[in-house]
């Protein structure tokens, strides 16, 4: 059996392969509430062969969303129509995992096929938050400045989310802290000119984070994952970078944090992103190794070998499918074929598979 195709075990969960398919915005929710769009896209991951399928960003306050049509899980009318996700997916042989999030400054857009400008007015907009008064870019709306007791209040949100995942049925949670999002936004120097306990220092910077994680932990059963997805840097000088991400993958491996799902960018508009097959393998690399802690790898992965020759080399322990999933939700199978392993179809397909032949 290939790595890619093998099982692997994080606390009480084993997934049956090393795909991940990655959180993506789907702008398809009204008010937050998923509905059968979510339920084909997810569930046709999980018929697909995918071990995991981590759901979009799923915003834990109303003007947490990046979009007027994103996911929610700030009330408990949410929880029911996951719940009908959340089986689906297990009843053919995924885990359901969610990932949880607050747009901070970068809130209030437009859909993407609408331009996906920020929106300063109209009924589908509303003021963003961040932690100090700095637009994402020039020209958009200034976010309010986030007082003391504002950001506990999201960090209570943090964890009345969790709670909600975990009725609603999910095996994973993941704590979205990339791509210039709030919990980035406190991280980097780039956008936190603070003064008071979550300014400054890196341990300020990094205080929100680890907030919201031990939140989360305080209603989130020790037997099953937590991730933590972060930007590993802001690819600009002065910013936040791979040292910073080394520092805060310790404290979160001290702290419990399974997995570190690891990005990169998206808190400045114009960094120089050198995009490209394998980009940011790098960065799981080095927090894998060097600092202890199970990652994913994430980025322009495309083909079944290159997946595998990541998990061979030890460069980071889960695959994640982003794009290429959304072009072929049955990228595991196609896979599994080019690798020579022969995995389980569901039994409505059977009679399509093509015999293995072991390389």
């Amino acid at each position: 059996m290939s790595k890619l195709f093998s099982p692997f075990t994080i606390r009480d969960v084993t997934l049956k392969n090393r795909i991940v398919i990655s959180p993506m915005c789907q702008y398809s929710a009204v008010d937050g509430f998923a509905n059968d769009w979510h339920l084909v896209h997810l569930g046709s991951r999980a018929v697909g062969g995918a071990a995991l399928i981590i759901q979009e960003a799923t915003a834990v306050t109303p003007d947490g969303r990046i979009t007027y049509a994103d996911l929610g899980i700030w009330k408990d009318e949410h929880v029911d129509k996951l719940k009908q996700i959340v089986s689906f997916i297990h009843n053919n042989g995924a885990v359901a995992g969610i990932q949880l999030a607050h747009a901070g400054r970068k809130a209030s857009c437009d859909l993407p096929w609408n331009g996906g400008e920020q929106l300063a007015d109209g009924e589908n907009s509303w003021k963003p938050v961040g932690p100090s008064p700095i637009p994402f870019k020039q020209g958009q709306v200034e976010p309010h400045e986030l007082n003391i007791k504002e950001i506990q209040d999201i960090v209570f949100a943090f964890r009345a989310a969790a709670k909600r995942a975990l009725e609603a049925g999910y095996k994973v949670v993941e704590i979205h802290a990339a791509h210039g999002y709030l919990l980035h936004e406190f991280f980097s120097p780039l956008s936190n000119k603070r003064t008071d306990i979550y300014g400054g220092s890196f341990e300020n910077r990094i205080r929100l984070v680890i907030d919201v994680v031990e939140a989360v932990q305080s209603v989130w059963p020790e037997n099953l994952p937590l991730f933590v997805r972060i930007s590993a840097t802001d690819w600009t000088e002065n910013g936040w970078n791979e040292n910073d991400s080394l520092q805060l993958a310790a404290v979160l491996k001290d702290k419990g944090v399974d997995l570190i799902d690891t990005s990169s960018g998206g808190n400045v508009p114009d960094a120089f992103i050198p995009a490209g097959p394998n980009y940011q393998v790098p960065f799981a690399d080095k927090i894998r190794n060097e600092i202890g802690i199970y990652t994913g790898a994430v980025g322009i992965i495309v083909k079944a070998e290159q997946a595998e020759e990541i998990l061979e080399q030890e460069r980071a322990d889960l695959i994640f499918i982003a794009r290429e999933s959304l072009r072929d939700a049955y990228f595991p199978q196609h896979a599994a074929q080019v690798l020579g392993d022969d995995t389980e179809w569901p039994n409505q397909y059977v009679r399509a598979k093509r015999e293995v032949v072991k390389k």
